[in-house]
């Protein structure tokens, strides 16, 4: 990160320079080392207001994770998949705290509630560190985690359904298929490159934890079950997958409420105080808000620095036309460059593409855009907020894990649009 934000900012400074150096003055428009000053302050701004805008959001749902974890609904959920995350995660104990706050991460980011997914998240790599030998040094449960929810399994992308309605979509909710496809393969690749990446930046891991010893009767028997749970599993996670399809859009509006109600009905049939958990867990989440500012400012004003000084717009220009031959248009070219770097940013250019009357939600590009922020999540932003969150410096083979992600998620979407809208 130390050398990316460096090149980040010089290469900004640089080509604002040129700029400036190279252009004549124009009545009414500003100066780019000027636009670069502007972008700077704004972008500053902008991250405190974000961090202070997730105070809120983190304070409510790890209040609801406390009451959660206080009632013993992680473990219960933990032990549900635990097969897939034990393979996942190796070395990573069956019931340490980390499994269960990665069960409501993943589960609030495949309903699509990516500012729920957050605060579970942040516990998560909190955990995590707790099994850390070097500190200030990504674990690879921690770069993996980190890929995985960069590339954003999406069962139900809810602000972006609720966008495309907006922009007047006769079909809001026909994105689901599409952003299915492309998840599906961005989580899948971010899984494969974060293990393989893992072997060439080996690091001193804590080693699994012991497993009992078993008869082979037991072991033979306790695998059919093992197996049995994966298949229903997978048969519920595929009927959930076609509910999605065929009733996303009546569904998005009550996914909140409903998780609310469920969580409090659950601490109370558990006998847990649940005020009082709630409050203790609302606290924790102000706390990490604030802690994760500074490292929000330091990325969101990098990313800022190369909007504002033209560096997005160049790259636009020069690999536009050949995009374009691959299914990638021009006009959406931007949101594939600028999804990895801000969430704010992508959001406003989805906005402007399926409001544009040239284009609209529902043509081809108006899908693909909106496939695009449905189905992969801000790299930079999340790496900077999870690893924030607990200091890591040395993030190691992550960047690129999550960067083979997003390029997946956006193959993935190109072929997902072409094949639903042929």
């Amino acid at each position: 990160m130390n050398l990316l934000f460096f090149l980040f900012i010089t290469l900004s400074f640089l080509v604002a320079g040129w700029r400036q150096l190279n252009g004549t003055a124009t009545v009414g428009v500003q100066p780019p080392l000027e636009a670069l000053t502007g972008a700077i302050i704004t972008s500053a701004g902008e991250a405190v207001q974000l961090a202070l805008g997730l105070i809120g959001v983190m304070a409510l749902f790890l209040g609801l994770m406390k009451i959660a974890e206080e009632g013993g609904l992680l473990k219960i959920a933990a032990r549900a998949i635990r097969p897939l995350l034990y393979r996942l995660f190796p070395e990573v104990p069956a019931e340490h705290p980390a499994m269960g706050a990665m069960v409501m991460n993943l589960a609030a980011n495949l309903l699509g509630l990516g500012n729920a997914a957050t605060p579970f998240g942040i516990k998560a790599m909190q955990e995590f560190d707790t099994l850390n030998q070097e500190p200030g040094t990504a674990t690879d449960a921690m770069a993996l985690f980190l890929a995985i929810n960069t590339s954003s399994i999406t069962l139900l992308p809810t602000g972006v359904i609720a966008l495309r309605a907006a922009a007047g979509s006769g079909n809001a909710a026909g994105i689901l298929p599409t952003t299915l496809c492309a998840t599906i393969l961005s989580t899948t690749v971010a899984i494969i490159s974060a293990k393989l990446l893992a072997r060439f930046s080996r690091r001193k891991e804590n080693p699994a934890p012991p497993t009992r010893s078993t008869s082979q009767h037991e072991a033979s028997a306790t695998q059919r079950w093992t197996m049995l749970k994966l298949c229903l599993g997978y048969g519920g996670f595929a009927a959930l997958i076609f509910l999605m399809v065929l009733y996303g859009q009546q569904l998005s509006g009550g996914i909140v409420p409903v998780l609310m109600v469920a969580v409090l009905s659950f601490g109370v049939i558990r006998k847990v105080a649940v005020y009082e958990a709630f409050v203790n867990g609302a606290r924790e989440g102000f706390q990490v808000a604030m802690k994760i500012i500074p490292y929000l400012v330091a990325i969101m004003v990098a990313i800022g620095m190369l909007r504002g000084s033209g560096v997005m717009e160049l790259m636009t220009t020069t690999i536009g036309p050949c995009t374009a031959a691959l299914g990638l248009p021009a006009e959406a070219l931007p949101m594939a460059l600028l999804r990895p770097l801000s969430g704010s940013g992508a959001y406003g250019i989805l906005a402007a593409t399926i409001n544009n009357p040239a284009i609209g939600p529902d043509s081809y590009t108006g899908y693909l855009v909106s496939t695009l922020q449905g189905s992969t999540e801000t790299t930079f932003y999340v790496m900077a907020v999870y690893f924030g969150a607990v200091q890591i410096k040395k993030v190691r083979h992550t960047l690129a894990a999550g960067l083979l992600a997003d390029l997946a998620g956006v193959i993935g979407a190109i072929i997902a649009c072409k094949i639903f809208l042929s």
